[in-house]
């Protein structure tokens, strides 16, 4: 980084096992978790002029996450491309049923939302990151972060009772 570039082979030396494994915790599949990881950090090397990188560790998982949603978000698009029995996985489902009507419950929860909302929802009641956590992954506060939570909820419930 002497030249204001980061040092990108450091950076996958440091963090490529971290980013793997989040990659893997979202995504429940090894060859998607491999793709996303590598992807990740070729947003790095492709943004690297305009990338903040004084706090790698935050700036990479936040890249992480929001590839691995994206995907995630993708195969709601194109569910012809993703397996019944990879979607039960995902949800965390043994029956497909049950699976296809969770994934139903969060495609249309989450469209009321902003995306950021989704990542707060991921890192909170997903990864067990706490609200403090949360806020400062996503650089908000407890109280905002707090906010989106409690109207996701409040959806949820609508959603329900409908």
């Amino acid at each position: 980084m002497a030249d204001g570039t980061p040092d990108l082979e450091g950076l996958w030396n440091q963090y490529g096992s971290l980013v793997l494994r989040r990659c893997r915790q979202l995504l429940r599949d090894e060859q998607e978790a491999l793709d996303v990881c590598q992807d990740v950090f070729v947003q790095l090397l492709r943004r690297r002029d305009v990338l903040d990188i004084r706090f790698p560790s935050s700036l990479i998982y936040r890249i992480a996450t929001n590839l691995c949603l994206n995907r995630i978000r993708d195969r709601r698009l194109w569910p012809d491309a993703v397996p019944d029995d990879q979607l039960a996985r995902i949800a965390r489902f043994d029956d497909p049923t049950a699976a296809v009507d969770a994934r139903s419950i969060l495609a249309r929860l989450f469209a009321r939302h902003r995306e950021s909302t989704r990542v707060i929802a991921v890192l909170h009641f997903v990864d067990g990151l706490t609200l403090e956590q949360v806020a400062e992954e996503v650089g908000m506060s407890v109280s905002g972060v707090r906010k989106r939570l409690r109207a996701l909820r409040k959806s949820l419930v609508e959603l329900e009772g409908a």
